[in-house]
Order: C-alpha cells, then structure tokens, then sequence
C-alpha cells in the first residue's frame, strides 16, 4: 500500500520535529502529496541538515518553537487548526540522554503532554500519530521479537522517556481524545537509516563524517542487533496509519514499524555493507566495553501493523543500505538533496 494522493491534497498536517532528519523526509513526503503542513520544532540541530540542504522551509509554514514551552505550543496548534498530527520532536540519541537526562525528560514527556494538552477542545482535529521507538520495551535481552503488549521499560533516560510518553498519550487518549472524536496511536520504529542523517551518535552519520576525514570509523559494539530499516518504511507507515485512523477511530492503539523479524541484524553486518557500498572506509572494531549500557539484542514483531494496516517492508536491508550510501556518494558529487530524496520517495511509492 501506499498513501492515497486524494485523501492527503489539502489535509492540513501539524507536523513536531520537522527539522529533524526524519521529520524533514516527512514533510517532504507530505509537501509531494498536496498538504498543507505546519512545522514545529527546534532549528536544525546539525550543520549539515536534510531540513536546509532539501530547502522544506520553503515547502511548508516552518515555525521555530520548543515544545516545553506550553503556551507557545497551544498557540501554535490552534493557529494552525490541524485535521492530522504527527508528533516526531524529541530529544531522540541514547548517549546524549545519560549526558542530559533531565531535559531528555522534559522534551520527551511534558513536551509530548503539552501537545496532548493543547489538542483538548481543538474541534479540527480527527487523528494523531505520536513517535516513539522499539526502545519502550522492557529489555530482557532475549531473542524473540517484541509485540506491542511486551511491558514497557527503559534502562537509560531516553528508553524510559518514551515509554513514559506511551503511558501519558494513552492516559490522554483514554481520559480526554477518544471522547472528543480524536483517534490517536502511537508508533514504534525500529533503527531508521537513510541519506541526509547527520545525527552525532548513529551509526551511518558517523561511518561517513570519519570516512569523508580520511579517518577509521570507531565501532563500540558490532555484535548489538537491531531492527534497521529505510527510513522512508516507517513513515509510509505512519502515513497509512494516520489515513486509516482518520476513517476507521477503532484502530488506535500501539504499532511496531520494523523490517521482517528475521531480517535484524548486527551492527558488524550493516557496517561492512556500508563500507562496500560507499566504496572506501576503515573499521575499527571495539569489544563492547566503552561508553554507557545500550542493549545487545533487540527485534520488533510487525504483525499487527501488517495485518491490520496492511503496511508490509518494501526493500531489504541490503537495498535500504546500498540506497543510504548512494545518498551520500551523490550529494558529496554535488547532487540536489531535494531532488535525491524526491526520487526515493518516487522509488518507494511505485515499489510493489
């Protein structure tokens, strides 16, 4: 499946984290599909961005603000009387929760409240997809892929930020937005890769800042498993999900957005197929030990938004890989990022 181009034309879309790396393919996405977005967020947290380099402040109403600020917030959601939400602003890198974890909290929870907060009594509104990740488990470590009635959980600040926020938005959900007429899910993804990520403390951004220095990529822990995947496949996702909550309310509840559970792999096998695709790059590997805890093993079970959604991963691993690194190589050559992404975006959709 894939988003429908009638349903999306002129559906005024209030979109959190617009400038992020994700957030910026998103609004892309939905700037291609004829709606009218409104974006809030922080400016660019990187220099590179995806959100300057592909011009989407010229795409959408692009407003700068941070979402601990309530006030600012509420003001700007009924300003733009949104008929779909998507929440994606977070403070979103595991390191820099344990460096930060207070205003890991403070974004990732009360910003996700005041949001909720500011959507009470908002008549336009009809569906939301809040953003978390696969990170909401509880980790045991195990091999078996998490479903989405698994305890939540969380060892470092930002696992235990979004679980918190899963818990806040259902109680929202549950106390308030149902009643209102507001159908509202939240949405797990696993590890998103793709071109325009220049995020400090994940792995393909890294893997190219040292290989564009001439320099070895340091890995901390090449035997971690983690469900990778493009990121255009979690929010094609997001996309139906939203479309199908707008028609159908019954359908709110939690869904993971993943590769085939038998597709996850390690970080060893993901950099070794980077490394081959970009065409140059020294490894270095490390033994686990450096830096805080992050888990060894983690995989998501998909059936629910399969079957339910219809949502069904599109490219494999290798593919997502060889298509991230290609970004890359051709924007380094002097390639348009607007123009790469669009053409990815062409790619997926006419995928069957």
């Amino acid at each position: 499946m894939k988003p429908n181009r009638s349903f999306w034309s002129g559906k005024r879309v209030l979109l959190t984290g617009h400038t992020g790396f994700k957030g910026s393919w998103l609004a892309l996405w939905l700037s291609t599909l004829g709606s009218k977005v409104t974006g809030v967020s922080l400016p660019p947290a990187t220099n590179p961005n995806l959100f300057s380099l592909a011009g989407i402040e010229e795409l959408i109403d692009s407003r700068y603000a941070d979402i601990r600020d309530a006030e600012q917030l509420s003001a700007i959601v009924k300003e733009a009387a949104p008929d779909i939400v998507f929440h994606l602003a977070a403070q979103a890198l595991v390191r820099t929760s344990y460096q930060q974890p207070l205003a890991t909290l403070a974004t990732n929870v009360m910003g996700t409240a005041h949001l909720l907060e500011a959507l009470r009594g908002l008549a336009s509104v009809k569906a939301a997809v809040l953003i978390t990740t696969d990170k909401v488990y509880h980790n045991q470590e195990w091999p078996y892929p998490y479903r989405e009635n698994d305890p939540l959980g969380g060892h470092d600040p930002y696992s235990a930020s979004k679980a918190a926020s899963e818990i806040v938005a259902a109680s929202y959900r549950d106390a308030f937005l149902a009643e209102q007429g507001v159908a509202m899910a939240t949405a797990r993804a696993g590890n998103v890769i793709g071109g325009g990520d220049w995020s400090a403390d994940r792995l393909i951004p890294d893997a190219v800042r040292a290989w564009e220095a001439d320099k070895p990529m340091e890995v901390r822990r090449p035997g971690a498993i983690r469900p990778w995947q493009h990121v255009l496949e979690p929010l094609g996702g997001y996309l139906l999900l939203a479309e199908q909550l707008y028609h159908e309310p019954d359908l709110v509840g939690a869904y993971n957005f993943g590769p085939d559970t038998s597709t996850a792999a390690t970080v060893r096998e993901v950099i070794e197929l980077a490394q081959k695709f970009y065409g140059k790059g020294r490894i270095v590997w490390g033994d686990g030990s450096k830096g805080p805890h992050e888990a060894g093993c983690l995989a998501l079970e998909i059936a629910k938004a399969r079957t339910t959604l219809g949502v069904v991963p599109k490219w494999t691993l290798t593919e997502a890989i060889e298509r991230t690194m290609h970004w890359y190589n051709r924007q380094n050559m002097g390639a348009d990022p607007q123009t790469l992404c669009l053409s990815e975006i062409a790619d997926f959709e006419a995928h069957t």
